[in-house]
């Protein structure tokens, strides 16, 4: 390869500087040595070339050494180092926000500053335009089956405790956003398989919580659901479509829902089940003094009946049971009272008929007849001993009337210790006739009598 002049070598470097080539005979030197026999042309390159030969290029100030042009590009063209006069060499990509691929900064994305362009599509005016922004977090409402299946827990413990404050309260703390009719389809449909002691109260549930938390739109929502699920309802419970006539009856009379509501749901096409509750509804609201008569549509509760009634009644199926002998029909009528806590009651005075009766076959069926409540757990070992300690404690009085009373009551005592339902142990608790105190008028002057 021909060596190059020094002069040559600026020309070039000029030229280059400048963004230009020069084009010509190879033969440099000779050219250089004449200019005027040079046939120049200088042409415009179309690829860019820099502006600007660092020291790498090997050429500094218009001086080099032995470098052609061809090297010269190759190395400027493999130069890593900034091209841009602008920028220092050292700085970090996007302000230290990464590298290609990222979208900046961390919290720049909620950063109202970067889009305050109109053209950008991040801008909305409404937001620059508010300082008053607030945020909160939004859950999604249950479904239909979280929300049933809530609904019933509260309504069952509600039976337990009575206490329609603490349902509103807990039924206001679930999720419902527009479901707000299950309450009331969920507390009839629970209600049906119920008692009419619970159904009662699930009645005044519905009367308490319409105005507070649920409103006359939903509560008629519900009672449209119950009516057409009532095909299904009648599997478990036959009487529903009395039942649930029932409940629209009284929830009209509570005010809860128009009279006219009737009419309305008769304008449907729902089944014979449900036309049969629209009937028993209308009846209900017709007959003379139908609102006051609603208000015991359900008929008294257990633990609401005075005490004289419960005695009353529990005497007479003592009655019925000795004449008719059906075990089960009894029963039946225990379990109709709904007094669990009062069953020491119907201990005491089947008791207190064996004593009066002082026959075999009346001890026989009283001691079937406890044996069978206790065996089915329908008076607990706790109402059966206090009910037998009450019999303890007037014994002394029931022998004024009944002189055979102790004798009578210890040989019922050994049937009933022998059936299994009575531990041995009850026998001490019962008095011994020799501390019975004596009355004047048997002649002793009221002095206990001695051992």
């Amino acid at each position: 390869m021909a060596e190059v002049d020094d002069s040559v070598i600026d020309v070039v470097a000029s030229e280059v500087i400048n963004g230009c080539t020069i084009t010509g005979d190879s033969d440099y030197s000779d050219k250089a040595a004449d200019p005027t026999s040079v046939e120049m042309r200088v042409k415009r390159k179309a690829k860019r070339l820099a502006k600007s030969l660092s020291r790498d290029s090997g050429i500094v100030n218009g001086h080099g050494g032995t470098a052609t042009v061809v090297q010269l590009k190759r190395r400027w063209k493999n130069n890593r180092k900034s091209r841009n006069g602008f920028t220092k060499r050292g700085d970090v990509k996007k302000g230290g926000a990464g590298g290609k691929g990222v979208w900046g900064k961390l919290g720049e994305e909620s950063d109202l500053d970067t889009a305050i362009d109109m053209k950008d599509p991040n801008y909305d005016s409404d937001m620059l335009d508010d300082d008053n922004i607030v945020l909160r977090e939004i859950t999604p409402e249950s479904s239909d089956e979280e929300l049933k299946s809530s609904i019933t827990f509260n309504i069952l413990e509600y039976y337990e405790h009575g206490d329609t404050e603490e349902v509103t309260m807990s039924l206001s703390e679930l999720n419902i956003v527009s479901k707000w009719h299950l309450i009331t389809q969920v507390a009839v449909e629970v209600a049906l398989e119920h008692k009419p002691s619970q159904r009662e109260m699930t009645s005044v549930l519905i009367s308490d919580l319409y105005g507070r938390l649920i409103k006359q739109k939903e509560i008629a929502q519900g009672f449209d659901v119950v009516l057409s699920n009532l095909p299904d309802l009648i599997l478990d419970t036959p009487d529903a479509p009395i039942v649930v006539g029932c409940f629209l009856a009284r929830a009209i009379a509570d005010d809860c829902l128009p009279p006219k509501i009737i009419d309305f749901f008769k304008e449907k096409n729902y089944s014979d089940l449900a036309n049969e509750a629209l009937i028993k509804a209308y009846n209900l609201l017709n007959i003379k003094h139908g609102l006051t008569r609603l208000d015991n549509v359900w008929g008294v509760g257990g633990s609401l009946r005075p005490v004289q009634y419960l005695v009353r009644q529990m005497n007479m199926l003592l009655d019925e049971y000795l004449c008719s002998g059906d075990l089960q029909e009894a029963i039946r009528c225990i379990l109709e009272l709904e007094v669990p806590h009062f069953h020491h009651e119907l201990v005491y005075e089947a008791v207190v008929d064996v004593i009066e009766a002082m026959n075999t076959h009346t001890e026989i069926a009283m001691c079937k007849l406890l044996k069978a409540l206790y065996d089915a757990i329908i008076i607990t070992p706790e109402m059966m001993n206090r009910g037998f300690d009450r019999v303890f404690d007037v014994l002394d009085d029931i022998s004024i009337d009944v002189p055979l009373a102790p004798a009578v009551l210890e040989r019922f005592l050994d049937k009933c210790v022998n059936a299994g339902f009575l531990k041995r142990d009850i026998l001490h608790k019962m008095p011994t006739r020799t501390s019975r105190k004596r009355y004047v008028s048997e002649g002793d002057g009221g002095r206990l009598k001695e051992a």
